[in-house]
């Protein structure tokens, strides 16, 4: 299992390195790398439900939010990478929003990824603000 987590590590290396193009291009092509059936579900706070949306809308909310940010730097700070087995692999890590020196948005996030034919795709997310 330690060459899976080599290679999936250089994979999701690869995914936050498109993920500072976009923020630079505003295409978020190489990032939709979702299943049919992913979702991914934002809570907001301790007594709310969650905002939950699919991949369609997904895909939409972020080309919507990136073009909003254009210039700005997506961190990914604090990543731990853990295997499941050979085909599932979660990801948690502190997601920070930064422009112009200005922090806009800190979440912590989890990322459930599986490998499907012979690529790595995400499944779901949750996301939830850091105060």
């Amino acid at each position: 299992m330690d060459n899976q987590v080599i290679e999936f590590t250089q994979m999701h290396d690869e995914f936050i390195l498109d993920w500072n193009e976009a923020m630079i291009s505003g295409d978020t092509t190489a990032l939709e790398r979702m299943t049919e059936d992913y979702y991914v579900a934002f809570f907001k706070g301790l007594n709310e439900k969650p905002s939950i949306y699919n991949r369609e809308e997904a895909v939409s909310g972020m080309k919507h939010s990136v073009k909003q940010l254009i210039g700005a730097e997506k961190r990914f700070e604090n990543r731990v990478i853990r295997l499941r087995d050979n085909e599932n692999a979660v990801v948690f890590y502190e997601q920070l929003i930064v422009k112009d020196e200005k922090l806009l948005t800190r979440l912590f996030t989890i990322e459930n990824w599986q490998l499907t034919d012979g690529g790595w795709q995400l499944v779901r997310e949750a996301e939830e603000p850091i105060n």
